[in-house]
């Protein structure tokens, strides 16, 4: 009687934890590359090694933020309308304030020498040109800040992604704090 009684306890346990629903895998971020283009202005793509592992995603918002401690103020942000998209890959690059007459868009706040900045590129989930990918990050996030250089011109600067501080932007950060900061 007690074995009875314990077997269908355990076949009701297995049946009510088979009915429960499977938990979602992890979603992964990619890694954002940030890249100095004409003028010394930041663009934004997907590192040259996300595109090798899951191909170019469906590209779908830009978000760019400062990062001053604690709190996070949009500079600049542009999303795609939900019936268009193209494929962002490593070859193309975003740049800092682009205009696309037809696609919403903030307008873009000045970005200044030696403060922290993060790129969010945001893409369809699991969806890429060539076919659904359940590997796809969700969002691709890179940081970077502008160095002002001796000339007076700023040199944009891609850190790591986890970087916490602008120190290696400051005009007088010395060479070792730039290679660290760099996070590479």
């Amino acid at each position: 009687m007690f074995l009875r009684v314990c077997i269908r306890a355990l076949v009701g346990l297995s049946l009510a934890l088979g009915a429960l629903p499977a938990q979602p895998a992890a979603v992964r971020t990619g890694e954002a590359e940030v890249r100095e283009s004409n003028g010394g202005v930041p663009c934004f793509t997907i590192a040259e090694r996300e595109e090798r592992r899951t191909g170019a995603p469906s590209f779908q918002a830009i978000r760019v933020s400062a990062v001053p401690a604690g709190r996070r103020a949009t500079m600049w942000a542009m999303a795609m309308p939900p019936a268009r998209t193209f494929p962002l890959m490593f070859s193309m690059c975003i740049p800092y304030a682009g205009r696309v007459p037809s696609l919403p868009q903030e307008n873009a706040e000045l970005l200044e020498a030696g403060k922290l900045y993060e790129v969010v590129i945001e893409v369809r989930p699991g969806d890429a040109p060539d076919g659904p990918k359940p590997d796809l990050p969700k969002s691709y996030v890179g940081r970077f800040c502008l160095a002002r250089k001796a000339d007076g011109s700023n040199a944009v600067k891609m850190l790591g992604a986890a970087a916490r501080s602008a120190a290696a932007c400051a005009p007088d950060a010395p060479p070792s704090a730039r290679g660290k900061a760099r996070g590479r």
